[in-house]
């Protein structure tokens, strides 16, 4: 496969049996095969997108050492600020070329998780920031949680399996800014091939040239949706839970050609985790004489601890 196969999420949701299993087999069938997906039907609206730009953007270009006052220390990038160069891809020394923020999980109902979680950091020079960026990550969980209800029902288990590990999830949203690029960059990229840690990405701002995909040929594939559309992916811990029957995709921002170097590039993936708790040992309905089990028993939460210490996260 070299192109991204598109599906409506309207399909799943109309109420019509024979639209909603083709939903199921095309999404099931393009994350069997490459891992991505472009999604439109999703519960974002264009003003919701297009005033969470606006927010990030207006954070991204304030001074530096008033983003640097949002950068805390010793809790892992997993809220608020963290600045140019500092995560890596696993198995990498050179930092990605760019700077984001992380919005958390809005706890509900929970107190135990409300004390595990870190807070979410509030930006006071913007007041609209934090509220645009709820209500997007509430927009996001919310159709997550239908592509997994689909992929639950294509790996026979029942439609809502998911559900009760996705509520109040360890999930992020993660406004990416990739600034300008001033000089050659030396073995770095804007974000290195990698995989995902989590269970499946929501990504907006792919909508220009930059975002590849690996191909079971070894091939890179440009991953271009339109501006209605979310690119989605399976991460490496529902790669795991299904015996790599769904396939957690390599994946990497390139720089851009030399005569485009001025210009900012934003996107912004939302990673839908899990409760910790959640184990991600491989469903037995994925295990076979042609497919026996190929990982260890672990949860989602020992599973990301060692993959943010792999990506200079977390110091051991």
């Amino acid at each position: 496969m070299s192109a991204i196969p598109s599906v409506d999420l309207q399909d799943f949701l109309s109420g019509d049996d024979n639209r909603k299993q083709k939903f199921i087999n095309e999404i099931s069938s393009a994350f069997e095969d490459i891992g991505f997906v472009a999604l439109s039907g999703h519960f974002l609206s264009e003003e919701l997108v297009e005033n969470l730009y606006a927010e990030i953007k207006k954070f991204f270009e304030l001074p530096q050492n008033v983003k640097d006052s949002y950068e805390i220390e010793g809790i892992g990038g997993q809220r608020g600020y963290t600045s140019f160069g500092k995560e890596h891809a696993k198995g990498r020394k050179e930092g990605d070329l760019k700077e984001f923020w992380h919005f958390g999980q809005y706890v509900e109902d929970n107190p135990k998780l409300e004390e595990e979680y870190h807070k979410n950091v509030i930006v006071s020079e913007l007041p609209a920031f934090n509220e645009v960026g709820k209500e997007t990550y509430k927009m996001l969980e919310k159709t997550a949680k239908y592509v997994l209800r689909a992929l639950a029902l294509h790996l026979n288990l029942e439609e809502t399996y998911f559900d009760a590990y996705i509520k109040n999830g360890n999930s992020i949203l993660r406004p990416i800014h990739y600034p300008p690029i001033t000089a050659e960059p030396k073995n770095a990229e804007r974000a290195a091939a990698h995989g995902d840690i989590n269970l499946i990405t929501l990504l907006m701002g792919a909508h220009g040239r930059g975002l590849q995909v690996k191909n079971h040929n070894d091939e890179w594939v440009d991953a271009i949706a339109r501006p209605d559309q979310l690119m989605i992916n399976v991460g490496d811990m529902l790669s795991r839970h299904t015996n790599n029957r769904l396939k957690s995709t390599i994946h990497k921002v390139v720089n851009p050609p030399k005569e485009s170097w001025g210009k900012s590039r934003y996107s912004i993936p939302f990673f839908m985790h899990p409760i910790s708790e959640m184990p991600l040992n491989c469903l037995e309905n994925c295990i076979d004489e042609k497919n026996p089990k190929q990982f260890e028993d672990t949860t989602a939460g020992e599973f990301l601890h060692e993959r943010l210490i792999e990506l200079g996260l977390i110091k051991e």
